[in-house]
């Protein structure tokens, strides 16, 4: 869809499109906030507004709409758009063989013991070896500088979605 017709969306539809891209309700509600757009980079500047405002708690709830690298389910129910999103952009897990698999459930295990969060890396692209090398990487971070690392990488997806979003040809 185009910006103006993202724009333009009834409020339930809207959101639910946001939604898709960031799971975090207060960013979805100041993006929406924000709206009309005049272009897609005033979408894209308007949603990196709201979420420089959101807090690390705000910024979990995030963190509960991605599944863990390998996996197809999230912690929360997701729409069917951001299921078709994450799948690919994990779709370098999907030709990964059984001990790269093993692997990642290991290390996602791992990071959630040390972090209490899901690992969240903007996959897409990535195979699932860069993957298991970014997780094993991370997994030496301190708990400030992974909630940063967290953070940035949570904010690669939300763009690369809304990006999707205004290129997708359905409303």
């Amino acid at each position: 869809m185009t910006v103006a017709e993202l724009s333009s969306l009834p409020e339930a539809e809207l959101h639910e499109a946001l939604t898709a891209c960031c799971g975090a309700p207060d960013w979805v509600r100041a993006t929406a906030a924000s709206r009309p757009w005049a272009s897609p980079d005033a979408l894209l500047a308007a949603a990196e507004r709201a979420w420089q405002g959101l807090s690390p708690a705000q910024r979990a709830q995030a963190v509960a709409h991605h599944p863990r690298l390998g996996e197809s389910r999230a912690a929360a129910e997701v729409s069917a758009r951001a299921n078709a999103w994450s799948a690919g952009e994990q779709a370098g897990t999907r030709t990964a063989d059984d001990a790269v698999r093993t692997a990642l459930a290991e290390g996602n295990r791992r990071y959630e013991e040390r972090f209490g969060h899901t690992f969240i890396l903007c996959a897409s692209g990535l195979s699932a070896e860069r993957m298991l090398e970014a997780l094993r990487s991370r997994l030496g971070n301190d708990p400030a500088t992974e909630l940063e690392v967290t953070a940035h990488e949570l904010w690669r997806i939300t763009r690369l979605r809304l990006e999707k979003l205004v290129a997708d040809p359905r409303p």
